[in-house]
């Protein structure tokens, strides 16, 4: 919905604020490790701290973890808690409430935002406002309440109480810590224990893995927010919006003449009220309505924009079908760059690798592929048994299978190359590594 990406945009969201606001810890998968770190470096960032779960246990456990991380380092730290795939238009508004959530975490209270409802939505939960606190436009929180139906909504909404639950917090992180205690001893334990247990993997924070994987899963509002009695809620109106389905992103965004987004190389002819998303290829729509249309590398989605919560059921198809789509990008990020997929067939694969300046692959081999680079831009010094060599545009090296090898950029700007790679087998885990720059695991 920006230049940016709703992740950079999250990052960003505290731009310009008065209140003194330190570098974001982000919390996140192991696998999208990478990624993350690159989104931040692209959007002019630094990450304070990048803490890797090695399996998802819902919002609870991930910022306890983020807890304990600021609590370490400052016992006083307040922490704002935003989701990265929300959309908030207002910058301003939310800012200014921000400010005010401040005030109430010095007072010992669990913040959250309520975003003041414009219709009788089905699909959020809401929160009830008790009675109001000594800061102005601020309430302790009455209940929290599900999702509710249509006809529930609707009195929600006519009662002027409810708000919809933005899951937007703000407290001290030593006091969240003493509220998961008191509440739920056993995520707090775990995750202690794996965050104790953990180690810095460069960038990163590798909590550890077994410990974590005991770790019960909860969500802030079940865990804590709605047993303790220091929850507060902040009125707000920010142009604020969770990205939980396509829908939800044609709803938010600027659309034609015809209620159409559009993005990419997409043609239309009589086509009403739908998003088209085009990455790769030219799209055309004729004589349709009502329908998110998606195009990526990966994959093509067709959905009714009235079943865009049920593309999670074609999910677990791919996942039941153990298919490369549900597992992987065609894209894959690496701390060096990222490599994508062209052409596959039997016994050969084609690549596209994107080294940045400075960087380097491991030194490595692999026992069932050989491997041709051709550099198409930049400069590429490359190690290949003994020798050390530079290759410029339009000058290729053959890798033969079992020799040791390494590539590196040298040059100020991006390196591509395309690698061309034949064997008897031809997956990621056929890599020898005897030396990374990166603290993966190398060959003893």
């Amino acid at each position: 919905v920006s230049d940016q990406s709703l992740l950079q945009d999250t990052v960003s969201r505290l731009d310009q604020i008065a209140a003194e606001v330190a570098d974001p810890v982000i919390v996140c998968n192991e696998e999208y490790r990478f990624l993350v770190a690159e989104q931040v470096r692209v959007g002019g960032k630094s990450a304070g701290a990048i803490i890797l779960e090695p399996e998802g246990r819902n919002t609870a456990p991930a910022l306890t973890l983020a807890a304990l991380h600021l609590s370490k380092e400052n016992p006083d730290a307040v922490m704002i808690v935003m989701p990265a795939d929300h959309v908030v238009s207002n910058r301003s508004a939310f800012q200014q409430a921000v400010s005010t959530g401040y005030e109430l975490a010095q007072c010992g209270r669990l913040v959250t935002f309520g975003i003041v409802p414009d219709h009788a939505e089905t699909g959020y939960g809401y929160i009830k406002k008790g009675e109001a606190l000594q800061i102005d436009g601020t309430h302790a929180v009455a209940k929290f309440v599900e999702k509710p139906d249509s006809k529930a909504a609707m009195t929600y909404l006519n009662s002027g109480q409810y708000l919809w639950n933005s899951g937007i917090f703000m407290m001290q992180a030593q006091l969240w810590l003493e509220e998961l205690v008191r509440f739920r001893p056993d995520i707090a334990s775990v995750c202690r224990l794996s965050y104790e247990g953990g180690e810095r993997d460069a960038d990163f924070y590798r909590v550890d893995a077994k410990a974590f994987h005991d770790c019960p899963g909860d969500s802030i509002d079940y865990a804590v927010m709605e047993k303790t009695e220091r929850a507060a809620v902040i009125p707000i109106e920010m142009g604020w919006s969770d990205v939980g389905a396509w829908s939800s992103l044609w709803e938010i965004c600027p659309r034609d003449e015809q209620g159409n987004v559009i993005k990419g190389d997409v043609f239309t002819y009589d086509t009403h009220n739908t998003l088209l998303f085009a990455e790769h290829r030219c799209l055309a729509a004729v004589g349709v309505k009502d329908l998110m249309i998606v195009e990526t590398a990966d994959a093509i989605l067709v959905v009714s924009k009235d079943h865009t919560q049920d593309v999670k059921k074609i999910v677990e198809q791919l996942k039941s079908d153990d298919r490369e789509e549900y597992k992987t990008h065609r894209r894959v990020y690496r701390p060096w760059g990222s490599y994508e997929g062209i052409d596959a067939g039997d016994r050969f694969q084609v690549k596209r690798l994107s080294v940045k300046p400075g960087a380097s692959l491991s030194l490595q081999m692999h026992h069932h592929r050989a491997e041709h680079w051709v550099v198409v831009k930049g400069t590429a010094k490359v190690t290949r048994g003994e020798d050390v060599f530079t290759l410029s545009e339009n000058e290729s090296t053959y890798i033969p299978i079992g020799t040791k090898h390494r590539l590196e950029n040298p040059g100020s700007i991006m390196l591509e190359l395309i690698e061309v790679q034949s064997g008897s087998y031809l997956g990621e885990d056929d890599i020898v590594r005897f030396e990374d720059m990166y603290n993966r695991h190398v060959e003893n």
